[in-house]
Order: structure tokens, then sequence, then C-alpha cells
């Protein structure tokens, strides 16, 4: 079984941390997303992937190499464009285009397609069976949420079948009557091709899969379990909170905090609940971090106090400082002594801050 992974996503929801690093190479609970969805799709039965990479697409590469997890992994990488002698870009492709892309690359059996900036345990060898017993073009894991307005949405039909009669990307409030939204994963048969147009931007939830409805081809496979898409930076937090409740129950920790190797937490100081320290890092004496991702090699100094932010590579917090929610502080950034931060700034990388910030915004 293959498996096309679309990892060329900008993660701009996600800076100044993305400034830096691909979004699937985000830590969360210390392991890159991308291990946690290789290592699922290992234990599925995968033994090929394709990686649809763009943006920064050599630091994934490097990482991934050519094997991981006992599977072969190649790489499809969006068309260039040439905008003069010195600056290129890459032909926006859409959902629908990488796949189209990676045509050669993924045979003529049927493959699984995955978003790759979600965070999930779906049983990927049973939604392929399913799809199988069904006989259509598509299949499209399906989750129920209380807010489906951000997703694509499908309604089913009244048989059993788990035939999707109709999908809306991202409807309005009452436009449907369903909460089971797109999970970002499909099962597709090599007919799906014949659907997808050559090298052109193609959104699979607009274009292709209406159609696929309006032939009664395209299927739901619901699932329950751990699903959550990290292209926010709430969501990345709760990413991160959600594998600390399993790590809790698995390990009965006193609370759920996850910890790196050589971490130094001093006197005093107070770490949880739903806090992860990468490698590295060093709480001082008195400091206080909750409902936290702290990424490896950060310095927290004496007093400090972090509640419901990112605080990405090598970054350091000086004396007293204070970074409130939803705060997301790029990698090698130096926060002076007695700064606060209030909700929702962001700080760009190796950008030094000495004075407060009490409203919203990007510090460059």
């Amino acid at each position: 079984m293959k498996a096309l992974i679309l990892a060329g996503g900008f993660g701009t929801r996600l800076r100044p941390l993305s400034c830096t690093r691909p979004k699937f190479l985000f830590p969360v609970a210390n392991k890159p997303l991308i291990d946690w969805t290789l290592e699922n799709l290992s234990k599925s039965g995968v033994e090929e992937v394709v990686l649809a990479v763009n943006y920064k697409a050599e630091e994934l590469a490097a990482y991934c190499g050519e094997s991981r997890f006992g599977m072969k992994i190649l790489y499809s990488k969006d068309e260039e464009l040439s905008l003069g002698q010195t600056r290129r870009r890459y032909k926006a492709l859409g959902t629908g285009g990488p796949v189209k892309l990676a045509e050669k690359l993924l045979g003529d059996d049927d493959f699984l397609v995955l978003n790759g900036d979600i965070l999930t345990n779906l049983n990927y060898a049973e939604l392929m069976h399913e799809h199988k017993s069904k006989g259509g073009v598509a299949t499209i894991a399906l989750y129920s949420v209380e807010d489906p307005s951000r997703y694509g949405v499908a309604e089913l039909a009244s048989d059993g079948s788990m035939r999707i009669t109709r999908f809306v990307e991202k409807p309005a409030k009452g436009q449907v009557a369903s909460n089971l939204v797109n999970a970002g994963v499909y099962a597709l048969s090599p007919k799906i091709f014949d659907y997808i147009p050559e090298a052109k931007h193609c959104s699979m939830e607009r274009e292709v899969f209406p159609r696929l409805v309006a032939e009664n081809m395209l299927f739901g496979y619901g699932f329950n379990g751990l699903w959550i898409d990290i292209g926010k930076k709430e969501d990345y937090l709760k990413a991160n909170m959600m594998v600390l409740d399993s790590l809790q129950r698995q390990k009965r920790l006193e609370s759920p905090v996850l910890m790196g190797e050589n971490v130094v937490v001093e006197e005093g100081a107070e770490v949880g609940p739903y806090v992860v320290l990468g490698d590295n890092v060093h709480v001082g004496k008195n400091a206080s971090v909750k409902r936290s991702v702290v990424f490896p090699g950060v310095a927290i100094s004496d007093s400090s106090v972090v509640e419901g932010a990112v605080i990405g590579e090598d970054v350091s917090l000086g004396k007293a400082v204070r970074i409130g929610k939803n705060c997301i502080i790029g990698d090698g950034a130096i926060i002076k002594d007695g700064v606060t931060l209030a909700r929702d700034v962001s700080v760009c990388p190796f950008k030094e801050v000495s004075e407060s910030v009490f409203k919203a915004k990007c510090l460059m």
C-alpha cells in the first residue's frame, strides 16, 4: 500500500515559528509531527510514502531521507516558475494538483492521501479496506465536530451505505445538516487521476468531490479517536495537550508534563499542567510554565511566567518576563528582563525585545 502526504504548506498561521522550519517538523510532545504520521502509516501496512513538498522541501527531505520506519520515502516537488535570474517560486497546485503530479509515483493501485498537518490515530488499513469494499472512486475519512464551518462537511445517504450525497467546503452555519467533516485523509482509486487536470491548480474539496457526489462515487468512513488539524497556533497547542493527556493515562504521570533530555528545573519553579519541554531547556528559580510548548534550548530565567504560549528554539527569556496566552516567540529571540508580552503577541526569529507590549501585534 502507498500513501501520498501533502507536505507543501507554508504554515502561514504558525508564523513566526514556520519562518525557520516546515510545520511538518513542528514537535508534538517532543516528536516531529511528520513522525507521528509516518509511524502510524507504517503500523497500518504502508510500504511506500510519497511526500508532496514545496516550502522548505530540502529541510524535510534531509530529515526523512530515503527510508523511515521501514518505509521507502519518495519526493514529488511542485513545478518551479522563474521570476528572473535570482527569484523563483513554486506554482500553486492546490490540494488536487499535487495528487496528479505524483501519478507516476503512485502507480495503478488504490492509495492513501493525507493532509500533512493533522495528528490522528486513524486506522489507515481499515479505511482502505472499507474503500475497496464500496467500489467508489474516493472515500473520505469523516470526523464529528461541534463547529463544522472550518472544514468540508459531508451529508450521507439515509440507507446506511456511507455514500456521500452532498459535500460543502467550509459552509456557513446552518447551510448543511451534518457535523461530519473531512478529516483530511482519503482512500483513492487510480480513477481519481481522470478528475484532476494536468499541471494546474485544482481543489479536491471544491472541484473533484462535488463531481464524484454527482456520480455517486464518493463515500465516507466515520471514525472516533484522536484527530486534530494543527494549522492554527491554538490547535497546535491543543494537539500537544491531547497527547499529554494520553501519556498521563499510559504512564500515570502526576501531572501532564513531558520533558526532553537534559532539562533543568530550578528550586521553586512550577511546571505544568499541560507543558512540553524540549531537550536542554532551563527553567529558573520561581519561574512558572503552564499550558505551553517550549522548544529545545530555551532558557527561562528566574521568576518568569509563561502561560498558554509557544516558545521557539534557543529563545532566551530574561528575569521576571511575562508571556501571555497565544503568544508565539520565534527561534533565537531574546526577551529582556521585566518585559511583558500580552495575549496574541508574535515575535519574529532572532528579534530582541526590551519593551513591554500590551496589544496583539507581530514584532519584526
